[in-house]
């Protein structure tokens, strides 16, 4: 999730050329309306990267809680530019598994994802 579409193009490469099938979502109600349904389907969103501020609607910091809701064992990774923001330095404490700093590589993002994922 990501207002800017030069990231979502990006991460979505990054996360294609690695195997992943991607689903967009430009602001907080949009990705937890699309996790939502994904949830009661045969396909479930695993792994969730959710941009920490949207200006224009609701960031991650405020839809993690609702994502958490529908489940709690979700793995939602913060992303944002702003690396000392208390999200990003105690992302657990907001409901996050991991934080990553924009802009990211590819090699940071397999780390994280392998992290989570074993």
């Amino acid at each position: 999730m990501d207002d800017e579409k030069i990231i979502i193009d990006v991460v979505t490469a990054m996360l294609n050329k690695i195997g992943h099938d991607v689903v967009l979502a430009q602001n907080g109600e949009e990705a937890i309306h699309l996790f939502s349904i994904a949830f009661d389907s045969a396909t479930p969103i695993d792994l969730m990267i959710m941009d920490l501020t949207i200006p224009a609607g609701m960031g991650g910091k405020d839809a993690v809680y609702e994502i958490l809701k529908i489940d709690p064992n979700a793995k939602v990774i913060v992303s944002s530019g702003y690396s000392h923001d208390p999200a990003i330095i105690n992302f657990r404490d907001y409901g996050f598994s991991a934080a990553i700093i924009k802009p990211f590589k590819l090699k940071t993002l397999i780390k994280i994802i392998n992290q989570l994922t074993d």
